[in-house]
């Protein structure tokens, strides 16, 4: 099966005035997506994620490598059949309404559903626009916005999603739905390949993460892959009476940090002690990962600017 991306030795230089070098944006990073998989491409601000994206959907051009989409180069105009995309910060025509957008997208793609109008409504309705649907843009939120761009990426049925930070501006009720809708996505065979910062709910999502810093590709991990590197299980209760080795938090809370071969003893201990279990979780999360390859992590200091 042809990979839905494929990046080969992938670079972009900017060049600069004549007192500074060329600027390195992508320094030679190869990845695959395969088709059905959701993958996750995190890294701090100004690392290439951006100029990765702009690459993938041919509003830039590599300096060097090479990108495909389903076997076809980025840069013909027929990789891009079946995408949806949503940018950082969608630019939408802020003269038109939801609906007006959704019909145009359908129309650029070619798509013609039994009934057009019945099925861009259901599509705003499941992002929560379906009062907003004949409501100009010009009057949205930028949480309303990012919907609507959801929206307009969704309604053409596609076979790949690229998203550039998704869940910007929106709401903790939003982003819920959000993620509910593209797990639903990913569920039915859908692609995705997205970045974000909130890190909780590409942890939920994603099969696998790549993570970039400085224009490199530091690694490229699955979730099991993750936890596999670091044994320790914390684990948080709350109750009266102390348990050897937890440590005290506020609020009658209590928390240890054990391997993971003694995690079933320390919960008889807790249930001994009449505590209730709040958490347990892996010490290692997708946040103290993205803190250690990019630098940031305890004890290391923070990439120069």
């Amino acid at each position: 099966m042809t990979n839905a991306i494929e990046l080969r030795d992938l670079r972009k230089t900017y060049p600069r005035n004549w007192a500074a070098p060329p600027f390195e944006a992508l320094k030679g990073i190869s990845l695959t997506v395969e088709q059905g998989e959701v993958f996750g491409f995190i890294g701090p601000n100004g690392a290439g994620k951006s100029t990765a994206i702009k690459i993938l959907t041919g509003v830039m051009l590599p300096t060097d490598g090479s990108a495909t989409l389903f076997g076809v180069d980025v840069t013909r105009p027929e990789a891009r059949r079946g995408l949806g995309y949503v940018p950082e910060n969608p630019s939408l025509p802020d003269y038109l309404t939801p609906m007006e957008i959704l019909s145009m997208g359908l129309a650029l793609h070619g798509r013609k559903p039994a009934a057009p109008d019945a099925h861009c409504m259901r599509w705003l309705e499941r992002f929560s626009l379906g009062e907003a649907a004949n409501k100009l843009v010009r009057g949205f939120s930028k949480g309303m916005a990012q919907r609507t761009a959801l929206a307009h990426a969704m309604v053409v049925e596609p076979r790949l999603l690229i998203l550039d930070e998704p869940l910007s501006g929106l709401d903790p009720i939003g982003r819920r739905d959000v993620v509910e809708i593209l797990s639903e996505y990913h569920r039915q065979g859908g692609t995705i390949f997205l970045t974000s910062h909130v890190l909780h709910d590409v942890e939920r999502l994603a099969d696998r993460f790549g993570m970039i810093h400085k224009g490199e590709l530091k690694t490229i991990q699955s979730p099991n892959e993750l936890v596999g590197d670091q044994e320790l299980v914390t684990v948080r209760s709350v109750g009266e009476g102390q348990v050897a080795g937890m440590t005290a938090e506020s609020g009658g809370r209590w928390f240890v940090e054990v391997r993971r071969s003694a995690l079933w003893s320390t919960l008889q201990e807790i249930d001994k002690a009449g505590h209730t279990l709040i958490e347990v979780k892996p010490t290692l999360t997708l946040e103290s990962a993205f803190l250690r390859y990019s630098g940031l992590g305890e004890g290391a200091a923070p990439p120069k600017a």
